[in-house]
C-alpha cells in the first residue's frame, strides 16, 4: 500500500469529497522547531491528508485481457507500421526505353488488323492470360446463345471478316470492375472493356438518333431526346439487361434485385455500352438495331419511353413521300440500303431533315449572296463520279438548300414551320461529331483507358469551342436571324456561343447526310481544326 501526503489549506478542506472506495485519514504533527516566517500558517493550521491507494490486482496468465495485451505488443514489434506513401497518379515512373516501348506496341494484338484500324485500336494490349481463357470456356457460350449469335468460335472467319474478333471483345464487354476479382483488374482487361464502353455508348445514341428522326418525321428534338432516355436510361438498363437473361453474367455472385441502384446501375450500364461497342465494331450499325429491338426487346410505343405533353406547333408543310405512307419500323432502318445512283449518302436522313418545302428558298438573298461564301469556306461542293451529270447538278442544289438551313435560327419560321430551322440537322450532327471524335481519340491514344479518352473527348467537344471553331472562320455572319432577335444574338456573347455552336454541328449533321462520316471528319479535322494541330497563320 502506498501512502501519498497532501498538505492542504483549512479553506480547502470543505471542498474536496472522496468516493466511497478512497478513506481519508487527517494526521495532525506539530514539529519542534517554529516555522520560518515565511511560512504562511502555523502548524497547528497545517492538516495533512493521507490516502491509501491499492495497486490493480495482476490479472492470472491465462486471462483473455492479458493474452489480447501481449499479442498487441508482439504484433506492435513485428509489423511496425507502415509509411503512407503518395497517390499512385504523383509518383514518376521512369519512361520505357525506345526499344522496349517499340517492342511491346508491335507484339500487341492493337496492331494486328491493319485493314480495320478502329477495330484493332480497341482489342486487348496485351494477349490473353489463362485466367480469360478459362472465364471463355465457362461463360461466353451463354452470352452468344442469350445474343443470338452462333456458338461456333468467332475465329473459323477469315482474316478479312471483322467478326473473326468478336469472341475478344464480347469478353472485355461483360468485364466491368469487380470487388475482389484480380482479372478484370489486369491492364489489357480493364482498359480493353473502359475503351469499348467509351466508344459504345455513342454508337447507342447515333443509332436511335437516326431511328427517331425517320420515324418522328415532324417531331421536334426535345421529346427525341426524350424517347431515347426512356430507352436507354442508366435507370431502364437492368431492365432491358434481365429480359435478355445477361444479368447472370454481369453478376455471377449477386441477386440483381436486391442490390441497391448505386451498386447495381453503374456495372450495368458500362456492360450495355460496352456490348453495343463490340457489335458495332464486328458487324455494324443494322445489328445494333437487331439486338436493341429484337434480343432486348425494346419498344419505341412504350409507355415508359413516350414524352411528355407539351404544346405542339402546327405543322402545315409536307414531309417526303416516304415518311407520309406509313411510319417506319427498325426493320426499315436497318435493312435500307441507298440506290446505286443515289443522290446522297444517307438519302432517307437527308429527307426526315430537310423538308422538301426548302425549294421556296432558292433563289433568295442568302442563295446568292452568302451560299458561296459558305461553300467556299467549307471546300463545297465535292468532286464525285457520278455516271449521269444531272445527279450532280441536283446533288449540289440540295447541298446550298441544306446549307440555308443549317444557318436559319429558330427565330425566323420556327413559330409558323416548325421544320424550317435548323435543329434535326442538329440533333444529328451533335450525335455524329461525338462519334466521329470518339473514333477518332481511339485510334490516336491506342495505350490510354477509356476514362482518359472520355475526358479529352468532353475537352475537345465543349459547346464554347464549336462555336469558336466556326468563329475562327467568320462563319457566324451568315446565321439568318428574325429581325427582332438579330441585335440581341449579335452582341450578346451568352447567347451568341450556343447558337454558333449549334450551327456547326447542324452543317456536320448536313455533311453525314449528304457526303457520309468521311465528310464530318474532314470538316472536323482539316477545316475547322477541332484538335487544334495545324498550324496557325501569323
Amino acid at each position: 500500500m502506498a501512502l501519498q501526503i497532501q498538505i492542504l489549506q483549512p479553506s480547502a478542506i470543505k471542498d474536496l469529497s472522496f468516493s466511497s472506495s478512497l478513506s481519508s485519514h487527517p494526521i495532525y504533527f506539530h514539529p519542534s522547531k517554529p516555522p520560518d516566517s515565511n511560512f504562511p500558517f502555523t502548524p497547528s493550521q497545517l492538516i495533512v491528508r493521507a490516502v491509501a491507494v491499492n495497486p490493480p490486482p495482476e490479472s492470472p496468465a491465462n486471462s483473455p485481457q492479458r493474452l489480447l495485451k501481449e499479442l498487441a505488443e508482439r504484433k506492435k514489434n513485428a509489423f511496425p507500421p507502415k509509411k503512407r506513401l503518395p497517390p499512385k497518379r504523383f509518383i514518376l515512373k521512369p519512361p520505357l526505353d525506345d526499344a522496349r516501348l517499340t517492342e511491346r506496341f508491335l507484339r500487341s494484338p492493337q496492331l494486328s488488323l491493319k485493314s480495320f484500324p478502329l477495330l484493332s485500336s480497341c482489342l486487348p494490349s496485351s494477349k490473353l492470360s489463362n485466367a480469360d481463357r478459362t472465364w471463355i470456356d465457362e461463360y461466353l457460350l451463354e452470352a452468344k446463345q442469350a445474343l443470338g449469335y452462333p456458338l461456333e468460335p468467332s475465329d473459323s472467319f477469315d482474316d478479312d471478316n471483322p467478326a473473326k474478333q468478336f469472341d475478344t471483345l464480347l469478353y472485355l464487354a461483360f468485364q466491368h470492375p469487380q470487388e475482389g476479382c484480380e482479372r478484370t483488374k489486369t491492364r489489357h482487361v480493364r482498359n480493353g472493356h473502359s475503351r469499348l464502353w467509351f466508344l459504345g455508348q455513342y454508337v447507342l445514341e447515333m443509332a436511335l438518333a437516326e431511328f427517331f428522326l425517320q420515324r418522328y418525321p415532324r417531331e421536334s428534338p426535345g421529346p427525341m431526346r426524350e424517347r431515347v432516355y426512356g430507352l436507354i436510361g442508366k435507370r431502364f438498363l437492368p431492365k432491358w439487361i434481365k429480359a435478355a437473361s445477361l444479368h447472370n453474367l454481369v453478376f455471377p455472385y449477386d441477386d440483381m434485385d436486391k442490390m441497391i441502384r448505386k451498386d447495381r446501375e453503374p456495372p450495368v450500364k458500362s456492360v450495355f455500352w460496352a456490348l453495343f461497342g463490340a457489335i458495332y465494331l464486328c458487324f455494324g450499325m443494322p445489328e445494333v438495331y437487331r439486338v436493341l429491338f429484337e434480343v432486348f426487346g425494346m419498344d419505341p410505343e412504350d409507355e415508359s419511353c413516350q414524352p411528355k405533353l407539351r404544346r405542339q406547333l402546327d405543322d402545315v408543310d409536307h414531309v417526303s413521300v416516304e415518311f407520309e405512307q406509313r411510319q417506319l419500323t427498325w426493320q426499315d432502318v436497318a435493312a435500307y440500303k441507298p440506290p446505286q445512283d443515289a443522290l446522297f449518302a444517307h438519302p432517307r436522313l437527308f429527307r426526315a431533315c430537310v423538308p422538301p418545302g426548302m425549294h421556296r428558298f432558292r433563289g433568295n438573298i442568302w442563295d446568292y449572296d452568302s451560299r458561296p461564301q459558305v461553300m467556299q469556306v467549307l471546300g463545297y461542293p465535292l468532286q464525285m463520279n457520278d455516271r449521269i451529270p444531272e445527279i450532280t447538278e441536283a446533288r449540289n442544289i440540295e447541298l446550298g438548300l441544306g446549307l440555308q438551313l443549317c444557318f436559319l435560327h429558330p427565330s425566323k419560321y420556327k413559330f409558323e414551320h416548325p421544320r424550317f430551322c435548323l435543329e434535326r440537322l442538329e440533333y444529328v450532327g451533335q450525335k455524329i461529331q461525338d462519334l466521329v471524335m470518339a473514333e477518332r481519340l481511339l485510334m490516336k491514344h491506342l495505350d490510354a483507358p477509356g476514362r482518359w479518352i472520355q475526358e479529352k473527348h468532353r475537352r475537345l467537344l465543349m459547346n464554347k469551342c464549336c462555336g469558336r471553331y466556326l468563329r475562327d472562320k467568320q462563319l457566324q455572319r451568315f446565321i439568318i436571324y428574325s429581325e427582332s432577335v438579330q441585335e440581341k444574338y449579335e452582341h450578346n456573347r451568352r447567347l451568341k456561343n450556343p447558337i454558333t455552336s449549334a450551327v456547326q454541328q447542324a452543317i456536320h449533321g448536313l455533311a453525314y447526310t449528304v457526303y457520309g462520316k468521311p465528310d464530318v471528319r474532314r470538316l472536323m479535322f482539316e477545316v475547322f481544326d477541332f484538335e487544334q494541330v495545324q498550324p496557325k497563320a501569323v
